[in-house]
């Protein structure tokens, strides 16, 4: 079967079908400037104030669920086969304004209005979610979402009352939901999209095959899954991002399940995709996942992405690390799975040769032996990039320290393992004493710098202070420390 030259796509009850559309064109700069739909903000620009949030719906197994995203570094591109809701949709079924909408007004949650849109969005995924909004699910939600106005407390109190103006079942996505997955199910063709030349071309792969395909034969192109990162790319950094390849829709990419004690995820398994499975079985990077970003960045940005960009300061390697977590690469048919630290050589460079994708990665559960913890510094608690991260995977018996694996991130050129520390560890007393010692190692293993984040002699300092922390609290010396708590 040949391929097709355009996207489609509903945007609010309209179907649309695209063939000019650019591979850096992003969804905010259609929304306001091709379709006028205006409610939908330009604030930052990099996915941090959720001025722009919509919903994206996508079908996944027969499913439909909605997602709250950043409209100003979601592509265009990577909208084929969605339905696309902005704030112009809302509405009762009789017209007036929706729940959300009227609650906002009536508890006083707007003030200037610039952001208010991006609150409504938000907490209309939430509310179809969990119509009964707790306070925790609320500030969890509005945590990719800034405003300059209210103190939020009004919008709290908004969110609380919802249910007060109207349910969920009346909703029109909820009243229009079979007559929306039949036309998704309509727009599927199976057929690999083209669209563009030369310096202007984007493809969507008709399936990870066909994906592995398009790679091999053009191995610099830039790969799209969530586009947390390659949306900034191109918001400020003005880059040249051509060909593109977008492969969030590839369901082949977007399994999670767990055989043997081994957790495997996708690499297009989003954080909110894998929260459910690893909070339960690894509650410590249920907690991290809460850590990064806001609701619409941990919906749209990938673990597979995370780890493929190879940042220093990425959140989700240096714990997957610390549990042995093991990478599947693929080039065409050819596999090979590696240790997940191996991956990483340096600064801007990883064992993947040209053509080859990461497809998966394999976590291991700790068992009932393993003590394992995480935690994240950064300057603000909510939505901010990662200072410091630490993480530990110790085995204690008979009051020894069995086996040690430590990790962390912000700490060098690559998130890197702390093997002069662990050796430091291994064999000796889990005691105060021990730890103490070990701390003299870290010089060997680091050397972090300076920068807008931290410096380096902070970074050290806290380093040093997560394996005391960590001593304190799986030995239990403070009660109210928790071994599963991402600080």
């Amino acid at each position: 079967m040949g391929a097709r030259h355009e996207i489609r796509f509903l945007l609010n009850g309209t179907p649309v079908a695209l063939s000019d559309v650019r591979p850096d064109e992003t969804l905010l700069d259609y929304l306001r400037l091709r379709q006028r739909l205006t409610g939908t903000k330009e604030g930052c620009a990099e996915g941090d104030c959720g001025a722009c949030t919509v919903l994206v719906g996508r079908l996944r197994h027969g499913d439909l669920a909605y997602e709250s995203v950043n409209a100003c570094i979601r592509f265009l591109g990577s909208l084929d086969g969605c339905h696309v809701v902005t704030v112009e949709h809302l509405r009762r079924a009789d017209g007036t304004l929706h729940p959300v909408q009227q609650a906002m007004v009536d508890h006083h949650g707007s003030q200037c209005g610039f952001c208010t849109p991006g609150f409504v969005m938000s907490l209309y995924a939430l509310w179809m979610r969990e119509p009964q909004l707790s306070e925790r699910a609320i500030e969890k939600a509005l945590q990719g979402n800034l405003c300059r106005c209210t103190g939020y407390e009004p919008i709290v109190r908004a969110a609380q009352a919802v249910s007060d103006y109207g349910d969920v079942a009346s909703d029109p996505l909820a009243t229009e939901r079979a007559a929306v997955i039949a036309a998704l199910e309509a727009m599927k063709d199976g057929v690999r999209v083209e669209i563009g030349s030369g310096r202007e071309r984007l493809l969507i792969p008709a399936d990870v095959d066909d994906f592995a395909a398009i790679l091999e034969a053009e191995p610099k192109a830039t790969i799209v899954a969530g586009a947390t990162d390659v949306g900034l790319w191109v918001t400020k950094f003005m880059r040249e991002i051509s060909p593109v390849v977008f492969i969030g829709g590839l369901d082949g990419l977007h399994g999670i399940d767990e055989q043997d004690g081994i957790i495997t995820i996708g690499a297009g398994v989003s954080y909110t995709g894998a929260f459910a499975l690893l909070e339960k079985r690894i509650p410590a990077l249920g907690a991290l996942i809460d850590r990064i970003g806001g609701e619409q960045v941990r919906n749209m940005g990938t673990i597979g992405g995370n780890i493929a960009n190879g940042s220093p300061i990425g959140d989700t390697p240096p714990p997957l690390i610390a549990l042995g977590a093991t990478l599947t690469l693929r080039r065409g048919k050819a596999r090979r799975t590696i240790p997940l630290e191996d991956f990483f050589i340096d600064y801007g460079k990883q064992d993947r040769v040209p053509g080859e994708f990461v497809e998966a990665v394999h976590v291991p559960v700790p068992d009932a032996s393993s003590r394992f913890a995480v935690w994240k510094l950064s300057k603000r608690r909510d939505e901010d990039i990662t200072a410091v991260l630490g993480a530990f995977d110790l085995r204690i018996a008979d009051g020894r320290v069995e086996a040690a694996r430590i990790a962390y991130g912000g700490m060098a050129a690559t998130p890197k393992r702390a093997k002069s520390v662990e050796k430091a560890l291994v064999g000796k007393p889990w005691t105060e004493k021990t730890v103490e010692a070990a701390l003299s190692a870290y010089e060997g293993d680091f050397q972090p710098i300076s920068d807008m984040r931290a410096s380096a002699d902070y970074r050290m300092m806290a380093a040093k202070n997560l394996l005391r922390r960590f001593y304190v609290e799986s030995t239990g010396s403070l009660a109210n420390l928790s071994r599963y708590e991402a600080a």
